[in-house]
């Protein structure tokens, strides 16, 4: 195709105009980028985001319903120079949602992305990469998700794997269900599904105390140590998604790393899974993943905290 090519989309009552369909965004790297397979990882294209994109919608677009969202646009591909863009442009379709937030001395109009047509709009717009929200417009300060990022001080999955394990025995202790994710990146998450009742300053508060229980119980291992200085080799255990208008990754979408790996939601069954690492899946495969329905009915289980709160005062003494 020429670099003018303009491939056409149908989805639902919208058609999306895909432009420079052939355009590579992930470039193949013969290094061996993807550590954990030590082979080459081929080259993808805008098409072949926006294949991927409406392949997953079914399973991605519950995620981000409601969501005001960052986007994070490569509009040259991961080699070329990246920018988050939170404020929705004027050219942007009418038909695509918006949701107005305050910040600090104004607003900000974020986009939302309710349908598939949406999702491959922002494709095009080499947007690879989806920052969700952890609260929905009209409830703007109260989320329905807690999210714990495992981050390690090196690529040691292995480090993330038993800290995430740890992380699930305390929240099952609380009894607060919960769900695992890779990253596409180094980490894992493991995200809390809420009831969307308390501001976010509480469930910080709560978050951060759960993760001061872990980090003391195993203080050579884990750390809530904000600076990288006092961390050493620990994992960091970052519970600073969770603050109003901060983000997290959403589900099932593709990160900026040569291949072109995918957060993908998986079950604490294949926590165990000698094949798991952060960027397990890619767009090459993800949708195979999310077929196998790993956070079957969670994200509607969400508890209050109250009794989960109670519960670990009891553990703190």
């Amino acid at each position: 195709m020429s670099d003018d090519a303009v491939r056409t989309v149908r989805t639902g009552r919208h058609t999306v105009e895909i432009h420079r369909p052939d355009k590579v965004l992930f470039p193949e790297d013969t290094d061996g980028a993807q550590e954990h397979t030590q082979e080459q990882t081929p080259e993808y294209t805008k098409g072949d985001l926006v294949d991927y994109y409406r392949a997953v919608a079914p399973f991605m677009l519950p995620h981000l319903r409601g969501r005001p969202l960052m986007l994070e646009r490569h509009p040259d591909g991961v080699d070329g120079p990246r920018f988050m863009q939170k404020n929705t442009p004027a050219h942007y379709p009418d038909w695509i949602s918006r949701v107005e937030v305050d910040k600090e001395g104004g607003t900000v109009c974020h986009t939302v992305c309710d349908d598939t047509a949406t999702l491959l709009y922002l494709a095009d717009q080499a947007a690879l990469t989806l920052h969700r929200w952890l609260s929905r417009a009209g409830r703007v300060d109260r989320p329905d998700r807690m999210v714990f990022d495992l981050d390690p001080a090196g690529d040691d999955f292995g480090a993330v794997r038993r800290a995430a394990a740890l992380l699930g025995e305390l929240l099952d202790e609380l009894k607060m269900p919960s769900g695992l994710m890779t990253t596409g990146s180094r980490g894992l998450h493991v995200v809390v599904p809420l009831p969307g009742h308390q501001h976010f300053d509480d469930v910080r508060e709560f978050a951060r105390d759960v993760a001061d229980v872990l980090a003391a119980a195993h203080p050579d291992r884990l750390t809530t140590a904000v600076r990288k200085k006092d961390r050493g080799d620990r994992l960091y255990l970052d519970i600073q998604r969770n603050a109003y208008a901060q983000t997290a990754v959403a589900p099932f979408t593709v990160r900026a790393r040569p291949g072109a790996p995918v957060a993908t939601p998986v079950s604490w069954d294949q926590l165990d899974d000698p094949a798991l690492h952060a960027r397990r899946w890619t767009i090459a495969d993800a949708v195979d993943q999310a077929r196998t329905r790993p956070w079957e009915g969670l994200m509607s289980r969400g508890r209050s905290l109250g009794p989960a709160r109670r519960r670990l005062n009891a553990l703190r003494g």
